[in-house]
């Protein structure tokens, strides 16, 4: 009596089922939230941009009268310009400083390296509103530890909070502050990853650290550089909880970010039309700069 052979043609298709199932379960679980989270909430925004809703009662469409309202606004230029201000001193501070630390803490001269990552990792921990009443603490005009050093050592006291410019840089060194630590490990695991091959034919053919640096440790972490610059230009257009508890935007409305211009128009001014599209006008801003920077990456990766 001869044994049949095993029938194998018949568990592969079982395996390939399982295989493809799982993915589109776990595609499907993140199109259900992406659809319930995002692109619902898009679309009542959107249809509220064209009506006059207060956030109450019924409401009436009025065409593109909120954006056209919206663009003979100064108020919404003065917020979206000093938004602008605020993202191009922030993302290079945190970008210059972040760069600098993490290629100190990768240098094989450096000492207490796990403890110098934890010390800047914790301030990306904190919630924006304590890291904002901290720096409220250290720059306060009338009890601010750093003006009562000052005055300590004979000088008189800087209007950090009362000079509309002095108040944003404060927020802009904060903020820098907050996300080294996160900007940081980016890219200590892009620096950690380039060959030290490179660096060592560098060292013999006689280039020092800084022409190491921009020659070979700058184009090799160019994508991780992409990432940190997006997300920090992203963040920078949406900051407000910061500015709140550190400023509330003062000195008067002077810094006052499109975000909190948004939320002051809807949720104060009961404007739910009109701050649904000033919040799609910064939508589409920052669509436009995820988009140029896509296209510049490529291009430069292509190089």
């Amino acid at each position: 009596m001869t044994k049949r052979a095993p029938d194998v043609s018949a568990s592969p298709p079982r395996r390939r089922s399982k295989y493809t199932l799982a993915p589109l379960v776990l595609i499907a679980a993140n199109a259900v939230l992406f659809a319930l989270f995002f692109l619902w909430p898009a679309v009542i925004g959107l249809v509220y941009s064209f009506t006059n809703y207060t956030g109450v009662g019924a409401f009436q469409f009025v065409g593109l009268d909120n954006y056209q309202h919206l663009f003979g606004d100064s108020t919404f230029f003065d917020a979206l310009s000093r938004t602008l201000l605020y993202t191009v001193l922030f993302v290079p501070l945190n970008f210059v400083f972040s760069l600098l630390v993490a290629n100190v803490l990768v240098s094989k001269h450096a000492k207490g390296v796990s403890v110098a990552r934890v010390f800047f990792f914790i301030p990306w921990l904190l919630s924006p509103i304590v890291v904002g009443v901290l720096w409220r603490w250290l720059f306060g005009e009338n009890f601010g530890l750093v003006n009562y050093l000052i005055e300590k050592v004979g000088g008189s006291a800087v209007p950090w909070q009362s000079n509309a410019d002095l108040s944003l840089i404060v927020v802009v060194v904060a903020a820098s502050w907050a996300w080294t630590g996160f900007s940081m490990l980016l890219f200590i695991a892009a620096i950690k990853n380039v060959p030290t091959s490179y660096y060592e034919a560098a060292a013999l053919d006689g280039a020092g650290p800084w022409r190491q640096f921009f020659s070979i440790t700058l184009p090799s972490i160019a994508p991780t550089s992409f990432i940190v610059i997006l997300l920090n230009t992203i963040h920078g257009m949406k900051e407000y909880p910061l500015f709140a508890s550190l400023n509330n935007g003062g000195p008067g409305t002077s810094n006052n970010l499109l975000v909190q211009y948004i939320y002051q128009t809807g949720f104060k001014a009961g404007q739910i039309g009109y701050a649904s599209a000033a919040s799609f006008v910064l939508m589409l801003i920052l669509m436009a700069v995820a988009i140029i920077q896509l296209m510049v990456n490529r291009r430069v990766e292509n190089r």
